[in-house]
């Protein structure tokens, strides 16, 4: 495993990381303009359980690997907002028997419980391999369809169990990339994503089934259903996904022609040597950040910060402060064509903290020659306001929090004026 390393290397005092958390509620309501009753919810909770909590959970959950073909992963998923965790993932490098040369790499985006996400990232690959149409002398064709099947026998398998062992009525959409020696497979099911870049832009992304997409509507339409408030029935905010049964009780009707329908689109992308790399994320990620936004992102991080883990965490990170109350999780596949750390890449990055810590200083005198609270949150505001050259495309200022935390602590511990405590910044 490699040593996580953070573009900024000065360590934060844990004192102050409490600060930070502590203030993390309202910078959150800042930068996301209190869209937490939006109802953007999969489905319909508002008079169910609570759905959100007074604090986010920020403890991520990471995991890397790779292949010895140079395809390397990594993953990050945190609870955040939701008072559960409904996402589920599964990443493989290397597929089993006859297709060791293979990849799977998959996010489940559960909503109303987690036992289809859960039991999909277990067994979704095995109803796949399965219809027998995945084999390592590859037939396009025949791998998009042995996939299609795969998604509804598995459907089907769990419609079965929720009657005889009565699940709890849960669903979960499905965004899976299969790797092979000569093809892309991206595979979506609901509105999870994968977005593939290839020679520094993004390439491909699966378009997001929502119902209020003409083809899905119609589909709806015709099973007899409606589409209300951009939700099936009012009630579902993805018009595809597994499990959400609740929507697929017309026995005369097909898997596919139901009001919510567990078919994938599958799409095949021949390889490049100047693919980079691949984001399959859940909508937690991508309802705050656009496609272009995050692939810069990314980018950005690879040229300064050498492990896929803390990148991934950087994502999640930005995402929270740009706004998402979802549960969030990410997997991020490189390609040998990736970005590499860079000498002038690092340089930049130094100056760009240096300026940061000069305008954080800045601040700081400001305040306190007004003879103003010094204030955490107040800092962060000022700084998203400022024009500062050099922020991670597509990240900004809020992807440098750490940096401005840092600076922070040491413009208030070290100054030999007197002024607010740290308790005193906490009220």
């Amino acid at each position: 495993m490699r040593t996580a390393r953070r573009a900024s290397a000065v360590e934060v005092p844990s004192f102050l990381r409490q600060l930070a958390k502590e203030t993390e509620k309202m910078v959150t309501f800042f930068f996301k303009g209190d869209k937490m009753d939006s109802g953007d919810d999969s489905s319909d909770e508002d008079s169910g359980p609570r759905v959100y909590l007074d604090q986010p959970i920020l403890e991520k959950h990471t995991a890397e690997g790779g292949s010895q073909w140079g395809v390397n992963y990594a993953t990050a998923s945190m609870q955040g907002w939701r008072c559960q965790m409904e996402d589920a993932y599964v990443c493989m490098p290397e597929m089993e028997g006859g297709l060791a040369e293979w990849g799977y790499y998959a996010v489940f985006d559960g909503h109303a419980g987690s036992t289809v996400a859960e039991y999909c990232s277990r067994n979704l690959l095995q109803h796949i391999l399965s219809t027998g149409r995945v084999k390592a002398e590859e037939d396009p064709d025949e791998v998009k369809q042995g996939i299609v099947q795969g998604f509804l026998a598995i459907d089907s398998h769990m419609q079965n169990l929720t009657r005889q062992e009565c699940w709890e009525r849960s669903g979960s959409t499905a965004a899976v990339a299969m790797l092979s020696p000569r093809y892309i497979y991206f595979v979506n099911c609901g509105d999870s994503r994968t977005l593939l870049c290839r020679d520094g832009q993004v390439s491909f992304y699966t378009e997001d089934h929502k119902p209020f997409n003409p083809r899905e509507k119609e589909r709806i339409q015709n099973a007899g259903g409606s589409v209300t408030q951009h939700r099936v029935n009012g009630s579902l905010a993805v018009s595809r996904s597994l499990g959400d049964f609740d929507f697929k009780e017309v026995d005369w009707r097909s898997q596919t022609e139901q009001l919510v329908s567990p078919e994938p689109e599958v799409y095949e992308l021949p390889r490049s040597p100047t693919d980079e790399f691949l984001i399959v994320a859940c909508d937690g990620v991508w309802d705050a950040i656009g496609n272009e936004e995050l692939c810069a992102f990314v980018r950005s991080r690879l040229r300064v910060c050498n492990d896929l883990r803390e990148i991934c965490t950087q994502v999640i990170d930005l995402c929270l402060y740009k706004g998402s109350v979802d549960n969030m999780s990410i997997i991020i596949v490189t390609f040998p064509g990736a970005p590499q750390v860079s000498p002038e890449a690092l340089q930049q990055e130094a100056e760009l903290e240096t300026l940061i810590e000069a305008k954080v200083e800045e601040i700081v005198n400001l305040l306190r020659s007004r003879g103003e609270e010094l204030d955490l949150l107040y800092v962060m505001k000022f700084l998203v306001s400022e024009d500062i050259p050099g922020l991670p495309p597509g990240g900004g200022v809020t992807s440098k929090r750490d940096c401005v935390i840092s600076a922070y602590q040491k413009f208030v511990t070290q100054s030999t004026s007197p002024g607010p405590t740290v308790g005193e910044n906490q009220t």
